[in-house]
């Protein structure tokens, strides 16, 4: 195996990946705020915190894999102001917030499992430890990090002098959106606890002893992960919007508590676009695995159309690239299945095995450098066009497979998926045919061929098959 190196946030460069404590690897995902639907654009992170997962396990490293869920604690503004986003969605709805963050978290999982991600070793809500915040609150509270307004509890971030090393220090920070409020030492002082409003009462909400209230979004986090994975562990995942706070913030309430930096290796993602522009509710963009799935498309084209791009590079969503990237995976599903039928084996000469050896090293050099799933992707095509014999073709795909995520073994004895649009034009052909209108009949041949199909004309009728 090669080594393998990852871009670290944290230090702004690709560097050799060295557990802590080879062969383990403790790995900790920001997971979803549950108060609204999981779409494309979290979906595209989650593909590649299981490809990183996949690469890791390949080079034989066993992952520890935790994920947290925030049902409480995200308010509607980063600077610490505003309504919890789950009590504002219940409060809409008309229902609980546990049903809300119930549901949404069921959503979530749902759409994953469509996109053939394999699911953290261990998932915490942050309801289900709120001991575990107070405590740690506590602990920065003894160590002279905390001080009390009249709304909550606040990390004085001037106490920590490498506070912002992840954004490039505390100009980097302040050039963003963080503001005022009222009580607060510094802009960027963060709230570890807040108080329940005075008037009015809130659905989640618990006692602690500085207050009646609940816990800051940060804090969860760093309280989680030191639970399940100790005071440092190798490496944590999330999107690029996490950095200049959320991540920022952990990085200093988990210094502030041991004295020590909390992960080796910061991973982020960079933002799916739609159309050429950000993902945005007011647009009507924000589409999700579901809207995949109701447009007669395969899920595992979008994790496809994700894997043909680096994770830090940007990566516009059209319905027309999820349209090719159907159309490839059909023909990438459609050779495995002729290479699966091809029973006998031929004997590889010397120099062939050299090849598949090849193959396999190019494709292992290619992942393991800052998973390059698009290059290993290239990889694939380039050993199915080679003159390796079938059946170490349909190894190498289902060993790059593992890697790629995309259930082509599963696929290789699955019945070919048509979507409905094609039969349709299938039928609509037939009936020109019998009627001589070739040239119509031609013309929506073609058409079917757009789509990643042929047809197959045959005494008992049409067939339907992935273009080659």
């Amino acid at each position: 195996m090669s080594d393998i190196y990852l871009t670290n946030s944290l230090t702004r460069k690709k560097e050799k990946f060295e557990p802590i404590n080879p062969p383990n690897v403790e790995m900790y995902a920001c997971g979803p705020t549950v108060y609204d639907y999981a779409h494309i654009g979290h979906m595209r992170r989650y593909v590649g915190d299981d490809v990183l997962k996949k690469t890791l396990g390949l080079n034989g490293f066993k992952v520890k894999h935790v994920m947290n869920i925030t049902d409480v604690g995200h308010l509607t503004s980063d600077a610490d102001t505003g309504e919890d986003k789950i009590e504002k969605s219940a409060r809409k709805t008309g229902k609980s917030a546990w049903d809300i963050a119930k549901f949404f978290e069921n959503q979530f999982f749902a759409s994953t499992d469509e996109l053939n991600i394999k699911r953290p070793d261990i998932v915490c809500r942050a309801t289900d430890h709120i001991k575990e915040q107070i405590e740690l609150i506590e602990k920065l509270e003894k160590n002279g990090y905390t001080y009390k307004t009249e709304d909550g509890m606040y990390f004085d971030t001037a106490k920590l002098p490498e506070y912002g090393k992840l954004t490039r220090g505390k100009e980097g920070i302040r050039a963003g959106a963080r503001i005022d409020v009222a009580g607060k030492k510094n802009p960027t002082d963060f709230a570890l606890w807040k108080f329940s409003p005075k008037k009015s009462k809130r659905q989640m909400e618990w006692e602690s002893p500085w207050g009646r209230g609940f816990p800051g979004w940060h804090i969860e986090c760093s309280a989680m992960s030191m639970k399940y994975l100790g005071e440092t562990f190798d490496i944590h995942t999330g999107g690029v919007d996490h950095i200049a706070i959320h991540h920022t913030n952990e990085i200093a309430q988990s210094e502030g508590a041991t004295g020590e930096d909390p992960v080796k290796y910061w991973i982020h993602h960079e933002f799916l676009q739609v159309d050429g522009q950000k993902m945005a509710k007011s647009v009507g963009n924000t589409y999700t695995v579901e809207d995949v799935v109701k447009k007669g498309l395969n899920p595992l084209a979008l994790r496809y159309l994700f894997l043909t791009a680096h994770y830090k590079d940007p990566l516009n969503f059209t319905w027309e690239a999820l349209s090719s990237a159907g159309i490839a995976l059909n023909k990438l599903r459609e050779q495995l299945r002729v290479l699966k039928g091809e029973k006998e084996r031929t004997a590889l000469s010397q120099e062939k095995d050299k090849k598949r050896a090849g193959f396999r090293e190019e494709f292992m050099l290619a992942i393991n450098d800052d998973l390059n799933t698009a290059k290993g992707l290239a990889v694939l095509w380039e050993m199915l066009k080679s003159n390796l014999p079938s059946n170490d073709k349909y190894d190498l795909v289902l060993y790059f497979d593992e890697v790629f995520g995309l259930g082509l073994k599963e696929a290789s004895s699955a019945k070919l998926e048509i979507p409905v649009e094609v039969l349709n034009l299938v039928e609509e052909r037939e009936e020109l045919r019998k009627e001589g209108k070739w040239q119509e009949a031609d013309n929506l041949r073609m058409k079917i061929e757009k789509f990643g199909f042929r047809v197959e004309d045959v005494a008992d009728g049409p067939k339907v098959k992935a273009a080659r």
